[in-house]
């Protein structure tokens, strides 16, 4: 029985009843983690060996409930699955409330696929207890903030993820480390602060049209906003989001936090924790405040082209390679932005997939990276050159994962920046174009580096040992990465048919609220477009007229609704 709908799909209590009665994989995902965490917090602190086998199998454990997630996932629903929704402090109306879509769905599997890399990819010596205690903990923190579908929860795990992070760069990073886990703490907590001021005042106006005290964003999406509350509310939330992705010009703690932590802390921020912040973009931004994306989504396009630009061109000036990708990474983010304000489902389904793309690349370059660092104990490019000679398969690992981050059509990195900027295209063409010249200037720094570090002739100092080829554990670690870099750049549709119907919801509620010209996914530039949604919605019907004529396009987005 559908009791109400909103932008994230109908609110439907027989789903939630038979989801208690499931298995509870949601819940499990989340709480494995925390669980194994505490299990090595009780081993011997000299038991080394036994702490890696626990943490990595606590890892594993997760991607293997993630991937019996992906297995029951229904493809061609818009709404949320698996729904776990249990009363926590009823008065208050807070409940721990867990839900997957196609938006969440692959950023759960991409952070089940990255953090046992991340724990196999460590070379962290000192203290390897608290290490993993501390990335099982970001691990239950970012699967949390994913499938929150409660706002106060999603706050909760939002802000614990900035506890391990901390502790990972100031504890195991390089000589700065304490400057850059300082401010990488106060940089994301005071921005959140604006965010749970943004969640009550939503959750009181809500109360006094309602009656009702909730923090689903299920029902808060029905809240009736005034333009300048929409607006002052927007605000609010982007405040954290963008800070934590990071967006230009919020960005200016990541090339220290990402340059000074460790290895996996390095993999952890740009793979995962970044798109955090893109994430409730897209989930929370575009969900609930509908109004003020259209009026501000101008500002926030201009800011990720500026993203886009900036973060290429001092990128290209880097002598520090570990820095290089930072702003690389800072860019790369601007196209995500791009595709989230784009409004159109072409541009919003590449921004989810870009997300996904990015968090592979960039993962596989920062774990490079501290293959070449511990070879050599630097990241300074001049001090490196000459390295394809004794390490050409190394060079041809490097090869590929640049590419991809360029986006050379094959691998995944193209597919994500295609979409976002053909969609990008329908809407607002000058942003496109502009973004365009993003993807050269990735060419430019990215050959320049690669050139730079692996041409040449090598001359090594004094005693220094010759630069080591990689080792079949390295390459093992990286395996995986560079496969689904290739496959996802080869065939992409598993993806993207899991995502699109996320993503049309989305759009429709957009163009339902305040916009009335959105296209939908692969939806050629329309004249007029008119949506309708069933009061029980089964299905999601739009008719579009465009001078070629008019269709009727029908796409299910609650399966066995009635």
């Amino acid at each position: 029985m559908i009791v109400g709908s909103s932008a994230f799909g109908p609110i439907v209590l027989t789903g939630i009843t038979q989801g208690q009665r499931a298995f509870p994989y949601l819940t499990t995902m989340v709480l494995v983690p925390v669980g194994v965490a505490l299990l090595v917090a009780l081993l011997p602190k000299g038991s080394t060996w036994a702490i890696r086998a626990a943490g990595m199998a606590g890892s594993l454990g997760v991607l293997g409930i993630a991937a019996a997630v992906l297995d029951q996932f229904q493809s061609g629903d818009g709404g949320y699955q698996m729904v776990s929704a249990h009363s926590w402090v009823a008065p208050f109306g807070l409940s721990w409330t867990l839900g997957v879509d196609g938006v969440s769905l692959f950023l759960v599997l991409m952070t089940a696929v990255l953090f046992p890399i991340a724990l196999a990819g460590a070379t962290e010596r000192t203290n390897p207890k608290a290490f993993t205690v501390w990335v099982l903990l970001l691990e239950a923190g970012c699967i949390g903030s994913f499938l929150s579908l409660d706002l106060l929860l999603f706050f909760l795990f939002f802000e614990t993820t900035l506890v391990p992070v901390y502790f990972i760069i100031g504890g195991w990073g390089h000589e700065r480390r304490g400057y850059a886990a300082t401010k990488f703490f106060v940089y994301t907590f005071a921005a959140s602060a604006f965010m749970l001021v943004g969640i009550l005042a939503l959750v009181f106006i809500h109360q006094g049209q309602t009656g009702v005290t909730t923090f689903d964003i299920r029902q808060l999406a029905n809240t009736h906003l005034s333009g300048t509350a929409d607006v002052l509310l927007f605000c609010s939330f982007t405040a954290a989001f963008a800070v934590k992705a990071p967006i230009f010009p919020f960005h200016t703690w990541s090339p220290d936090a990402y340059g000074e932590a460790p290895a996996a802390g390095s993999v952890l921020l740009a793979g995962v924790m970044a798109k955090l912040g893109t994430y409730g973009i897209v989930r929370f931004d575009l969900g609930l405040f509908p109004h003020a994306v259209v009026v501000l989504a101008p500002l926030l396009l201009s800011l990720g082209v500026i993203g886009i630009i900036y973060g290429g061109i001092v990128a290209a000036v880097q002598r520090d390679l570990k820095r290089l990708v930072a702003y690389s990474s800072l860019a790369h983010l601007g196209f995500i932005v791009v595709g989230a304000f784009a409004l159109t489902g072409e541009a919003l389904s590449g921004s989810v997939l870009q997300m996904v793309n990015h968090g592979l690349y960039t993962t596989a370059l920062f774990l490079l990276i501290a293959m070449i660092y511990r070879r050599r104990g630097t990241f300074s490019i001049p001090k490196l050159k000459g390295l394809q000679g004794s390490a050409p398969v190394m060079a041809g690992v490097f090869t590929v994962v640049m590419l991809a981050s360029i986006g050379v059509p094959g691998l995944n990195g193209f597919v994500g920046e295609f979409l976002i900027l053909a969609g990008t295209f329908l809407t607002h063409r000058w942003w496109a174009v502009v973004a365009t010249a993003g993807i050269i200037l990735a060419a430019v720094y990215l050959l320049w580096a690669y050139q730079q570090v692996f041409h040449g002739k090598q001359e090594p100092d004094g005693d220094e040992a010759p630069f080591a080829e990689m080792t079949w554990r390295e390459g093992l670690v990286l395996a995986p990465l560079v496969g689904l870099i290739v496959f996802l750049g080869v065939y992409p549709q598993p993806l993207l048919q899991r995502i699109t119907p996320s993503v049309d919801a989305i759009v429709l509620h957009l163009e339902q609220s305040a916009h009335p010209k959105i296209p939908l996914a692969g939806q050629p530039v329309t004249s007029t477009v008119a949506a309708r949604l069933d009061p029980y919605p089964s299905a999601v019907t739009v008719s579009i007229s465009s001078s070629s004529g008019s269709r009727r396009h029908t796409r299910t987005n609650v399966k066995g609704a009635k």
